[in-house]
């Protein structure tokens, strides 16, 4: 045999083997997904959407009009203070690991410091679904943006801006960021096994029982009086509003899985049911009881539906969609409707009686209604089908939540009152926050 035939067969096998071993070791190197990358980044273009200009609309077309350019003023502070506060500490705070690897106990309340200024972070750094960690960063700024947000609809047009601020600062600092982090980021509460997709408990309770603090603590509008509501000055405006939330919700629950896959499909659907669910069941309500259905109740309904299937949409299917939509609706109409006018507290928006209360009977009812064929084999499954322990969770989680948020605001209105004062003078709140406040009036 030609020994020059044995050694190029030699050295062919050699490389042969050589570049196997390279593909082997290659395989296991993440590589980004561009699919998923795309998505996640429309999908954080869309929760954008839910703050500005959504919430904007939604709650400037509820106010008079003398007060709309102060709701549009602090939903735009709240976009520029808590994106520069998300990506300064809020990251690291809530996704952070360096405190659970070092084994330091503040692991329970803070991920670590590793991440401040989004340090360690480049444009090669992936996450969970193999999209840049950049555009997860990116993501989650969007929930913390859109969450005090919802707050403004409990102390609307009687709130000093210079208060607002303060406050909201130290809310989204103390509040939000320990919440996100038991929630989303390793905290006890995940690891209790909580199911909360995309912010039943983080977002809207957290949101909601902080709104009910606040109306109660900053008292009654001065023109306040049950069974005479005030009027929107424009109703055009909640449209538009509710139309940009619902929209903007698809990449809110769908973008939460982080992939382009069944998960998402599932979450889309369910979102969009029932919210549909919602709008119409608020709908047939007032229509039955109030003689009229109203565009604001039909509104009012849609986004009822969003905040309860949020936390249920990664893990119920349309069964649970159906339920969650029609039975959360039933009892936030009852809170709007029956209970505020009862107990006189002024909600001025209905942030309590829809994000709050939408939030905890969400969040209950995923303990009922999450089922295997989403969550797949040995995934969370609710009551509905046998397992009661995961109801337990949820009714735990929420309870934990209501108490923090109540508790945390509580004691911060208590202290930027005592520093900056938070209501407006009678006159102030007489005449009007825009121009008063900001020196302009929407319409000349």
């Amino acid at each position: 045999m030609d020994k020059r035939w044995i050694v190029a067969t030699a050295l062919a096998g050699l490389f042969s083997t050589s570049a196997w071993a390279n593909d082997a070791v290659d395989a296991t190197i993440p590589t980004l997904d561009s699919g998923n990358t795309a998505w996640m980044i429309t999908a954080t273009v869309l929760v954008l959407l839910m703050s500005i200009p959504g919430i904007a609309l939604f709650y400037g077309g509820l106010v008079r009009q003398k007060n709309v350019l102060s709701i549009i003023m602090q939903t735009m502070v709240i976009v520029g203070i808590v994106s520069i506060l998300w990506v300064a500490i809020g990251y690291t705070w809530v996704f952070g690991t360096g405190f659970k690897e070092s084994g330091n106990p503040l692991f329970c309340i803070i991920g670590g410091f590793e991440k401040v200024f989004l340090n360690n972070i480049t444009t090669s750094t992936l996450t969970a679904g193999n999209i840049p960690e950049l555009v997860f960063v990116m993501f989650q700024c969007m929930f913390a943006l859109i969450t005090p947000a919802l707050i403004l609809g409990a102390f609307a047009e009687r709130i000093k801006f210079k208060g607002y601020m303060v406050f909201i600062v130290l809310w989204v600092i103390l509040a939000y960021f320990p919440m996100a982090h038991w929630v989303w980021g390793g905290g006890f509460l995940q690891e209790m096994g909580a199911i909360d997709f995309a912010g039943g408990t983080v977002v809207h309770i957290n949101a909601g029982i902080s709104a009910l603090v606040m109306a109660l603590l900053i008292g009654k509008r001065e023109d306040y009086k049950v069974g005479h509501p005030i009027t929107p000055h424009n109703i055009t405006f909640v449209f538009l509003g509710m139309s940009f939330l619902w929209l903007g919700w698809f990449g809110f629950n769908a973008g939460s899985g982080l992939n382009a896959d069944g998960i998402a499909a599932n979450a889309f659907l369910v979102t969009h049911i029932a919210t549909a669910t919602a709008a119409m069941t608020w709908m047939a309500i007032e229509w039955i009881f109030n003689k009229k259905p109203t565009t604001v109740g039909a509104c009012t309904g849609a986004v009822a539906g969003l905040v309860a299937i949020t936390p249920a949409a990664g893990s119920t299917d349309l069964l649970g969609a159906f339920c969650i939509g029609l039975i959360t609706t039933m009892v936030c109409f009852l809170m709007v409707a029956v209970i505020k006018p009862k107990y006189k507290y002024d909600d001025a928006l209905d942030a309590f009686g829809v994000h709050g209360i939408g939030g905890v009977v969400g969040s209950v009812l995923t303990g009922v209604f999450a089922t295997r064929i989403i969550t797949g084999e040995g995934g969370a499954e609710g009551a509905l089908y046998g397992d009661w322990h995961q109801l337990w969770v949820q009714v735990l989680t929420t309870v934990v939540s209501i108490a923090f948020s109540a508790v945390v605001t509580f004691i911060l209105y208590k202290v930027v009152d005592a520093l900056v004062g938070i209501r407006v003078d009678r006159r102030v709140e007489e005449e009007g926050l825009d121009i008063y406040e900001h020196g302009e009036s929407a319409y000349n």
